[in-house]
């Protein structure tokens, strides 16, 4: 699961990586989100050279023909295609949020990358005991958002709708921790 819950037995470790930081203080909880990759490098590579091998067997025949030449740029464009599709996913794929939770706030960092040197960064703030969690069945399903502040964010968008259903249960818990008795 590409979640990964940051603690210690004092509360969530101000590790050096943290994107948010509240008045030098340890949140109670802190958790980072990152969408699944499915294909390595290694596997993407592999697949690329396994699809132009396939593609190129048919073609075998058309050796030392016009029809070769014919179809070679369709050839071309697909596998072309393809590396351009999955490069852009894995693009897609550097991004990062990090839910962080203090007795007094609460702080939303999404990070994602927009090029091989600009970072694109997101932050929201609130205070946990007015923040909100809730769950819509669309435009997915187990769709969350925080609301609180001054704007509702999503959380986790990248999710599948288990572990968004999971991290809704969790952050519920945290917000419940803070405040027993005062929320519902």
């Amino acid at each position: 699961m590409p979640v990964q819950h940051i603690t210690t037995s004092d509360g969530a470790s101000d590790y050096p990586e943290a994107l948010s930081r509240h008045d030098g203080s340890q949140p109670i909880w802190r958790v980072l989100l990152w969408p699944h990759r499915s294909l390595s490098r290694h596997g993407f590579v592999t697949f690329l050279a396994i699809t132009s091998v396939l593609i190129a067997i048919p073609l075998l025949p058309l050796i030392g023909t016009t029809v070769l030449w014919g179809l070679l740029p369709f050839l071309v464009l697909t596998v072309g295609g393809l590396w351009y599709f999955l490069m852009r996913s894995y693009r897609d794929g550097h991004l990062v949020e990090e839910l962080s939770i203090w007795p007094d706030h609460m702080t939303l960092v999404r990070v994602s990358k927009m090029g091989p040197k600009h970072k694109r960064r997101q932050e929201w703030e609130a205070n946990p005991y007015w923040v909100g969690i809730t769950s819509h069945e669309a435009p997915v399903k187990n769709y969350l958002t925080l609301s609180g502040g001054t704007r509702e964010v999503e959380l986790g968008a990248f999710l599948s709708p288990e572990e968004r259903a999971e991290l809704k249960d969790e952050v519920e818990a945290q917000l419940r921790n803070l405040a027993p008795g005062l929320r519902g």
